[in-house]
């Protein structure tokens, strides 16, 4: 039976000194700033974040090009994306995120295509921009489909200066389609977060001058744009039923199974959704201040927060969409009571330890409540103030808050707390599985999803139930009980 840990304010406040302890005083002291204990009440929960990663530890960061070209650019799917630079330098000149899409991949839809100028030695030495112009015509020759390319810049590229800026309007010019310099180089800031930003200036900058293209399209009094969700594992789909349902039109989805098109058209709509607010919250604000569009967040994680944004949302528009969001309320509460029903029972009481990217270690928390279950950690890998403001609304008293932890530290939380569950990236999965203890990776689903909306909860309550329930925990000794 798993202890309740939710309120143990005392327990979580020793494993923090009990971690730093091991570090030198310097880097104690440094880290300490990022390790808290949450206070119901409080402003924000009291962690430093969204500074440079202490040298010498894991962290488990991404950088700004993984922002870029994983997160925000690589789900627009009718555009091809050049990973301008060694092909060794990312993991995403190699693969992609699980950002679902429809299409017929190399015709209309290029998500799963990865395209590299390679560079090698001599383009360190002689510049990249003949190469990067090669690329663009053979892209434009073998894809002539393609709505338009994007230039994801990598280290080198920043480091010797090419003019990618020059190529892209000398090339644009020549083929007759947008082509987008991106300067999302790695190193740039402290973590992915900055890439986000860079692909969102990108946009305001490239993309809305081309909003004229579409003179003709017809806006209507409920066009909404859903924004910052990746459509992983099909989750933009099931938050487009929900809005449909009620009666609002989805113009533009970014960035999951999105186009050039809706990107550019993005400026039309009454309202922006945000879902992931770290990754998007600048071109929200962006179209605010220049076509006053407003936007508001929105959580589509679990029943409860579902109704909750709902609602939210419906209070922007007249009595149609408000009339139609309890309609759709009433329609699936009993789907999500029969989820509650079936699975609450074997997860009530089971405690859960969250570190991830973006929003979900405090969008999730709801979740996990709705099926009775206890967040006893949470933390993000490249949050800002404003995300830890919020997360406070969300986590309960007692609850251990962490930024950018090290992989020392996490599995000496792990260790001290014995959660039920951890949710975290692909790179913590498989040493806390070691450990013996239950594990989903909350990035991309572990290969399933959605996650949001109704539909999605009945997928999540699934998962999480085999995941915690799964025998084989108890087939095996976790290292501290050999």
């Amino acid at each position: 039976m798993s202890l309740d840990y939710t309120n143990d304010r005392d327990l979580h406040e020793q494993l923090i000194e009990d971690v730093l302890s091991a570090y030198p005083d310097k880097a104690a002291k440094r880290r300490r700033k990022h390790l808290n204990v949450a206070e119901d009440g409080t402003s924000d929960c009291g962690v430093k974040s969204n500074v440079k990663s202490l040298p010498g530890v894991m962290t488990i960061r991404g950088c700004a090009y993984a922002g870029s070209k994983g997160v925000v650019w690589g789900p627009v799917k009718d555009m091809a994306h050049i990973s301008h630079g060694p092909v060794g330098c990312g993991q995403y000149s190699w693969a992609q995120r699980r950002n679902y899409y429809t299409g017929t991949t190399g015709i209309d839809s290029f998500g799963t295509m990865q395209f590299t100028s390679d560079y090698q030695e001599r383009d360190i030495v002689f510049g990249g921009d003949k190469k990067l112009r090669e690329i663009i015509d053979e892209i434009e020759a073998l894809f002539p489909l393609a709505k338009g390319i994007s230039v994801q810049s990598e280290c080198p590229v920043g480091l010797i200066g090419d003019d990618i800026e020059a190529v892209a309007r000398e090339k644009a010019a020549e083929i007759g389609k947008p082509v987008v310099p991106v300067r999302c180089e790695g190193f740039r800031g402290v973590s992915q977060s900055l890439g986000h930003h860079i692909a969102n200036d990108v946009i305001r900058d490239w993309v809305f001058a081309r909003e004229d293209e579409h003179g003709d399209f017809q806006s209507t009094p409920y066009d909404v744009v859903v924004i910052g969700d990746y459509n992983i594992g099909g989750d933009a789909w099931s938050s487009r039923k929900l809005l449909e349902e009620m009666g609002l039109r989805v113009i533009a989805q970014w960035t999951g199974d999105s186009t050039l098109a809706e990107l550019e058209r993005a400026p039309k709509a009454k309202l922006n959704l945000i879902h992931c607010y770290r990754s998007m919250n600048y071109i929200a604000r962006h179209m605010e201040e220049k076509y006053g569009t407003p936007w508001t967040e929105f959580n589509f994680f679990g029943p409860s927060r579902i109704e909750m944004s709902l609602r939210a949302i419906a209070d922007f528009f007249d009595d149609t969409i408000k009339e139609g969001a309890e309609r759709v309320i009433e329609k699936y509460r009993p789907l999500a009571n029969a989820v509650m029903e079936r699975y609450r029972p074997r997860l009530e009481g089971k405690t859960v330890m969250l570190y991830v990217g973006g929003l979900r270690p405090r969008h999730m928390v709801n979740a996990y409540e709705d099926l009775g279950m206890k967040i006893v950690g949470a933390g993000y890998e490249f949050a800002h103030k404003d995300d830890y403001q919020r997360t406070a609304s969300y986590v309960k008293d007692g609850t251990l808050i962490f930024d950018d932890v090290t992989s020392y530290e996490l599995e000496k939380f792990v260790e001290g707390i014995r959660p039920d569950l951890v949710g975290s990236g692909i790179k913590e999965k498989y040493p806390i599985q070691k450990m013996g203890v239950p594990f989903r990776q909350v990035h991309s689903w572990d290969y399933s999803g959605p996650y949001h909306g109704y539909d999605g909860f009945a997928v999540f309550a699934r998962d999480m139930d085999m995941a915690v329930n799964s025998p084989v925990w108890g087939m095996f000794k976790a290292p501290w009980a050999a």
